[in-house]
């Protein structure tokens, strides 16, 4: 601890303006274009040739992203580029998140991050560079390790659609009987308790809102933003979804959708999906993902988009009798328990790195400690 110096911000590094980019021009080529809000598209052209960090400055203000190829910045964000003199790259990302840069808020209408407010900001201690990369390179193999698994349940999720296409579209029957989808699926509606009830609120029972389900869009969701007791559940209209069950957002941003990872409640503005075929949870996620396109073009509202039961009721398909969907059900079963695994060790590691993350940079866990555990 005593070879680590006190710095700020603007010490450490430069905040570089990135540059307008009309829309159009994010729909093409294949170098990442950064906003405030993280990737927004792709462009031909870099603006930063090299590896570097964005960082949010109009709008979603203060979100680190790290980039390892050369990308385009647009001007609500800034970027800052490697410096090995002074920081490890890696470390550095690090370091960011630990600053509070978030909570640097000075506009009123939209929010936006000052540069000299930024650059004021106190690192209260700073490593040598040795000590920096063994520090970035055990939070790195924890990051790395969560975007593997990521990146196994998007491989699983793609093969398990294409599972459903190959079984029930290319290989379907001229005698399957048409049916819509509100025929074989049971729809439940949600819930909100009063708010004026504290009793009803912070309890054990997670409630779904459009934002969860949007944040775990064609994943298994585990956790929610809000959570109501047992009394709010039986006093309210909000009901309790089985495990597997799927949520549909139904208002707003229609469309997005998930699967429980454990029995839910949900809001008001979202439909839980039940399977009428004897516990094929999987298989009617999957049809879902199916139809979604078709329910998304049929909603429809004067303010915001809006799924009605006829919007269901106006979508058919055809399909086989109930053996062959439950063996198809029990056939991608393995690839959904899989994919739950998965996203239960993204949350022990996530939960890792983010109690880690403070520790290592104030040095209260020491970095020699943390390599031999």
């Amino acid at each position: 601890m005593s070879e680590w110096k006190e710095y700020k911000l603007g010490e450490l590094v430069l905040l570089n303006y990135g540059k307008a980019l009309q829309s159009e021009k994010r729909m093409e080529g294949n170098i990442p274009v950064y906003s405030s809000a993280g990737i927004t598209g792709y462009h031909n052209q870099s603006l930063v040739d090299s590896e570097g960090l964005v960082i949010g400055r109009k709008g979603t203000i203060g979100k680190i992203y790290k980039s390892k190829q050369p990308f385009w910045c647009i001007n609500t964000a800034y970027y800052i580029l490697p410096n090995d003199a002074k920081y490890d790259f890696s470390f550095l990302y690090y370091l960011l998140q630990t600053l509070g840069l978030e909570e640097l808020n000075e506009d009123s209408a939209v929010p936006g991050l000052n540069r000299e407010t930024a650059y004021s900001q106190d690192i209260l201690l700073l490593p040598p560079l040795p000590e920096q990369r063994a520090i970035a390179s055990i939070l790195s193999s924890l990051d790395d390790k969560i975007d593997l698994l990521h990146r196994q349940n998007a491989t699983l999720e793609t093969m398990a659609e294409t599972l459903f296409r190959q079984w029930f579209v290319e290989e379907a029957k001229e005698e399957w009987e048409e049916k819509t989808l509100y025929d074989v699926i049971e729809l439940v509606g949600g819930g909100i308790p009063k708010t004026s009830v504290s009793e009803y609120w912070d309890g054990g029972v997670c409630w779904l809102s459009g934002g969860d389900i949007a944040t775990n869009h064609k994943s298994f969701v585990s956790a929610s933003e809000k959570n109501i007791t047992e009394l709010g559940l039986q006093n309210s209209s909000a009901k309790l979804l089985s495990q597997f069950s799927t949520v549909i957002s139904a208002r707003g941003t229609v469309g997005k959708f998930c699967m429980l990872s454990k029995p839910m409640a949900f809001s008001q503005s979202n439909y839980g999906i039940k399977p009428k075929y004897q516990d094929c949870y999987f298989f009617t996620y999957l049809l879902i993902n199916h139809s979604v396109a078709e329910l998304q073009s049929a909603a429809y509202g004067s303010v915001f988009d809006t799924i009605t039961t006829n919007t269901f009721k106006s979508y058919t398909i055809n399909l086989p009798d109930l053996n062959y969907i439950k063996e198809f059900d029990n056939f991608v079963k393995p690839y959904f328990l899989k994919m739950k695994a998965n996203q239960t060790q993204i949350r022990t590691l996530t939960a890792l790195r983010d109690t880690l993350l403070p520790k290592l940079m104030s040095g209260e866990v020491k970095v020699k400690e943390e390599i031999e555990k």
